[in-house]
């Protein structure tokens, strides 16, 4: 296999294309760590945000309406779990989990219940997202197609990294999250409140995480399948934990597992193993996780109290 036929323009798009919906539940996970919230539900709001962004948008036939859809069943589920853990206290582990295995089987329940099918529903009246190239940009060679002919999510993803690190950072609101999240007693004597703030992440986690669920459903696909985050939003905590919950590292993280990915759809077609190639981007995530262990005992440590 020669080098240029693997690494070509057709690689970088589709790297591009399997980062965007990681990157948005990744950025929506590193808030939820920035305010002291150890987020790991984010495959059961990615999953229930594409059906709901699938169902609104065949109900519609309008895409927007589908972001709309997409982006409240992320939020219903961000509540849950900001009820289970911020309110209650509860183990954010345990109803992660629970989370995700909910929407998992929801999902799964619903598609027959209310299209007829199973496993996979596509249909002429699901409207997918349109690509938006920028004119004379969209046509650079290389650099062009795959950064300039985007849909509106997947610019919306690569704008929200300069843009919350400007919130984190260099505004009273990201350095009172922050706040929050390393030190919520004292914040809390300074007139913080601390609910507030970590409900306010862990919904704006539910959005980004809904926003990537219809990305892969109308963007990346026009389909719904059952369990068609295949663990997306998994690879999204590590690049938060890779990335040390900072929005460049955590952009450079979620570029790394897509590029896995790309690669590995691109081996596929080349004759290796679907096996093989289905399991490079894991095994690359597992790498990371194994190489940000000590990052992970700490934030969990931070974010459970311990």
């Amino acid at each position: 296999m020669m080098f240029d036929q693997l690494f070509d323009a057709a690689l970088l798009e589709s790297v591009v294309r399997a980062m965007v919906p990681i990157l948005l539940a990744a950025l929506g996970g590193m808030i939820c760590e920035r305010a002291g919230v150890f987020q790991i539900a984010m495959e059961g709001m990615m999953l229930a945000g594409a059906f709901a962004a699938m169902a609104g948008s065949y109900l519609a036939v309008s895409s927007g309406l589908g972001i709309v859809f997409g982006v409240t069943a992320g939020v219903l589920i961000s509540l849950m779990l900001a009820f289970g853990t911020v309110s209650r206290q509860g183990d954010p582990i345990v109803l992660g989990i629970a989370l995700n295995l909910m929407a998992l089987g929801l999902t799964g329940f619903l598609l027959p219940q209310i299209f007829g099918v199973r496993g996979t529903f596509r249909h002429e009246r699901i409207d997918g997202l349109d690509r938006l190239p920028i004119p004379g940009l969209s046509e650079i060679p290389w650099i062009g197609p795959v950064l300039f002919d985007q849909t509106i999510l997947g610019y919306l993803a690569f704008l929200l990294v300069p843009a919350i690190w400007l919130l984190l950072f260099r505004t009273p609101a990201g350095l009172r999250l922050r706040g929050v999240g390393e030190r919520p007693l004292a914040a809390e004597s300074l007139g913080v409140s601390p609910t507030a703030y970590k409900y306010g992440a862990v919904i704006a986690s539910g959005v980004l995480s809904g926003l990537a669920g219809t990305q892969l459903a109308l963007g990346n696909l026009v389909l719904f399948a059952e369990g068609m985050s295949a663990g997306r939003g998994w690879v999204a905590v590590v690049a938060v934990m890779l990335g040390r919950a900072h929005p460049f590292a955590v952009f450079g993280a979620s570029l790394l597992f897509a590029f896995a990915e790309g690669l590995g759809f691109r081996l596929q077609g080349n004759g290796l193993p679907v096996q093989i190639t289905d399991a490079l981007p894991f095994l690359v995530t597992l790498i990371a996780l194994i190489a940000a262990r000590k990052r992970f005992a700490r934030l969990l440590d931070l974010t459970t109290g311990g």
